[in-house]
């Protein structure tokens, strides 16, 4: 059985893991990390601080916040542990961080682990490289009212796998909100909606002369996300140290080489 650490296991997405892994006859939770938990509404050991964590794992499942990272990193990487962050909305020199941890111990690491929000990317970059410079590029993210950043770590990420099909050549513009002058075709635009409780839904929208093309990923339940991250961390176990994403699982499950295919 592998041996699963979740960080912030208190949270939605870490008692969503919890939860799939109780009937798992892969993977198992052998503790949690959060300063919040109740410890007994789980059935395994629960630590505020992540230094005082002395049971062995296997990997560590991360689902907290981006200031936890200054703690996780140290552990993970003195323990010898790979590494899943699925935490979104981390600084430039958090992300640094993230890269020279990385030269150590295998980290995956994805804004979102839904298979299908992956494939949107797929796609809209296959349709950025089609339609070119001829049609405007807007991108349109839905959460909840409880989310703390924005825009999204998700449309951030498609917002710059389009951008390499342009070279990097487009500018991101966030909001129009002030901005009175004319939109130019070099720019991509990134709107966040934030209300109710909407689990996440990101629309790309292709607007050219006469016709819209909207490429949608829309969830309807944390439990894609958790499967996510769970089929992560048991692709990881034995990784050498270097980042790894969401490409390298898809293209090693449709290889047929995980996932016992």
């Amino acid at each position: 059985m592998i041996k699963i650490l979740i960080i912030g296991i208190s949270g939605k997405m870490g008692r969503m893991i919890y939860s799939q892994l109780q009937n798992n006859d892969k993977s198992e939770v052998v503790a949690g990390v959060d300063r919040y938990a109740v410890t007994l509404d789980f059935k395994v050991p629960v630590f505020a601080d992540i230094k005082d964590c002395a049971v062995a794992a296997d990997v560590i499942i991360d689902f907290s916040r981006p200031e936890s990272l200054s703690d996780i990193l140290p552990y993970a990487i003195k323990n010898k542990l790979p590494l899943v962050l699925a935490t979104t909305g981390h600084t430039p020199d958090q992300s640094e961080e993230i890269k020279r941890a990385s030269t150590e111990i295998p980290i995956f690491m994805s804004s979102n682990m839904s298979l299908g929000i992956n494939l949107l990317i797929a796609l809209a970059k296959q349709a950025a490289g089609f339609l070119g410079n001829n049609f405007d590029i807007e991108i349109i993210e839905q959460h909840h009212n409880q989310k703390a950043d924005s825009p999204s770590g998700t449309a951030l990420s498609i917002a710059r796998a389009i951008n390499d099909v342009f070279s990097d050549n487009k500018e991101f513009i966030y909001g129009r909100c002030g901005n009175a002058s004319k939109r130019r075709p070099s720019e991509i635009g990134i709107h966040a909606v934030r209300g109710g409780t909407i689990v996440g839904k990101h629309d790309v929208l292709f607007i050219g002369n006469d016709e819209v093309i909207t490429v949608t990923h829309e969830a309807s339940s944390r439990q894609v996300f958790a499967a996510g991250a769970i089929r992560a961390a048991e692709y990881i176990i034995g990784k050498k140290p270097k980042m790894y994403n969401m490409d390298d699982l898809l293209e090693t499950d449709l290889n047929g080489t995980f996932m016992g295919r």
